[in-house]
């Protein structure tokens, strides 16, 4: 017998089977897959390839298939149709219109909700449970609930019910309008659906800052307004910073609020189309034109990498 044979047995006598490794902890590389293992195939399947695959569609021809003979290959040609599209570009514009206003609310209301939630000494937990709760709602069902019960834009609704109370006209919420009332609709769902999430965020770190510092900002007549903007809005900056960028993302990946508070968008003006909205008629509506909708999706992907990236340049803070 060679030595290399001779060595081969030894080690697969001195190896113990795979049940008691898996009943053990001497092998870490072997549990790691087994727990990562199928989430990592799920990822791969269900996110990376049909990323990939929507890159390469967006240099052909895709109309109603998504595997494109290679003489239906136009190159770039795709993403000029895109960038010269006029109902492309209106989408960008909504989505600036949208996240100037949505990301500076948001952000103040979930700052000024935790910063009250932090200094209530009653039933503080109560009142985390009850701000945190909208955000294990469903995106869709809020805004069928906004839709079909608070602003119908029926008498029976209860926003126009409210109004009724105090003598006011009925505000037709949903419709074409001057202004736009189903901007409003929109923005407080939003607002409804979020706010706690990144309340529990600033939470977490006003609870990293020292109390001691407000003491000694007390004893030199630093309280209120005046200590919250000497300590708690400077130590607050990594947080601050994270979560504006998370609220620019999210407000690039509207999609539920538009596409079922307004429905079908006959009549509604192109700047009430987000770009998602905008990507998902062109790439699943009667066309199925998955070249022209990949070659949006990376264009988009790309304007969200590079705002991710000045925002990150601008605002970056030490570790």
């Amino acid at each position: 017998m060679s030595r290399a044979a001779a060595a081969g047995q030894l080690t697969s006598a001195a190896r113990p089977p795979l049940g008691r490794r898996l009943r053990g902890r001497g092998d870490a590389t072997l549990w790691f897959w087994v727990f990562v293992g199928p989430f990592f195939l799920g990822l791969l399947i269900f996110i990376y390839v049909p990323i990939l695959w929507s890159i390469y569609l967006s240099f052909f021809e895709a109309r109603n298939t998504v595997s494109p003979a290679p003489d239906q290959f136009v190159g770039l040609g795709n993403y000029r149709d895109m960038l010269g599209d006029p109902a492309f570009v209106d989408s960008l514009r909504t989505f600036a219109v949208f996240a100037a206003f949505i990301v500076p609310v948001t952000f103040a209301l979930s700052l000024a909700t935790a910063v009250l939630v932090a200094r209530t000494a009653v039933a503080q937990a109560f009142f985390r449970s009850v701000f945190f709760l909208p955000t294990a709602c469903s995106y869709v069902v809020a805004a069928l609930i906004w839709k079909m019960s608070i602003f119908s834009g029926v008498p029976s609704g209860a926003a126009n019910s409210v109004l009724a109370l105090f003598g006011a006209e009925t505000i037709p919420w949903l419709s074409v309008t001057n202004p736009p009332w189903y901007w409003l609709v929109i923005i407080s769902a939003r607002l409804w659906l979020q706010v706690g999430f990144y309340m529990i965020l600033f939470i977490a770190g006003l609870q990293r800052i020292n109390p001691t510092l407000y003491e000694a900002a007390a004893i030199d007549g630093a309280v209120g307004w005046a200590a919250f903007r000497s300590i708690t809005l400077p130590l607050l900056r990594p947080t601050s910073v994270a979560v504006l960028l998370l609220l620019l993302i999210n407000a690039f990946q509207a999609f539920d609020e538009f596409f079922n508070i307004l429905s079908t968008f006959a009549g509604y003006p192109p700047y009430a189309r987000p770009p998602l909205v905008y990507l998902f008629y062109t790439a699943l509506g009667q066309g199925q034109d998955f070249g022209h909708g990949g070659a949006g999706a990376v264009i988009l992907t790309g304007v969200i990498a590079l705002v991710a990236l000045v925002f990150g340049r601008l605002f970056r803070t030490a570790d």
